[in-house]
């Protein structure tokens, strides 16, 4: 079991959900030096919004990596996302206001850090916005990246009806 697999069961039984969280898949691992360090790429499906899926990339830290430069129970908070509509989209009854909601939840530390996935929607635009960040600040810098999947000429079902 890896160190960020691990840090998630801790953080799953610490911790209680009450929203529907999107469920990771690993679908790539490139090793990036000798000593085992790798950048992972999960894949999300927003559990809200069918036919969407999110793509997240981080850095997962070896076990020599830890014992060479210390902070042993953390990973760096470089994350990065990309989405795409990958199918007919339905949209679920998701919060549209503007802070919008957390999709998904995975830790980066053994206690604290955790990456966070928020989508928002949009009105205006027609677009849904992935937010990707860390909920700790890592040398006070709030490292985040951005991805926005347009409804504009798309055929979208509304369970609830468009806002």
């Amino acid at each position: 079991m890896s160190f960020r697999r691990f840090a998630l069961a801790a953080g799953l039984t610490a911790a209680s959900f009450t929203a529907p969280q999107a469920h990771a898949e690993v679908v790539g691992k490139v090793g990036v030096d000798w000593v085992g360090n790798d950048i992972v790429v999960e894949a999300l499906a927003d559990p809200k919004v069918q036919g969407v899926t999110c793509h997240v990339t981080y850095f997962d830290r070896s076990v020599i990596d830890r014992l060479k430069n210390g902070n042993w129970f953390e990973d760096p908070s470089n994350n990065s996302i990309a989405c795409r509509q990958t199918g007919p989209v339905t949209i679920g009854d998701i919060d549209v206001s503007k802070e919008g909601e957390e999709v998904f939840r995975q830790g980066m530390s053994l206690i604290w850090k955790k990456m966070v996935v928020n989508r928002i929607y949009d009105k205006t635009n027609n677009t849904l916005i992935y937010l990707v960040h860390t909920r700790e600040l890592t040398d006070g810098s709030a490292k985040m990246a951005i991805s926005t999947v347009p409804l504009y000429g798309q055929n979208v079902t509304w369970k609830n009806g468009a806002p």
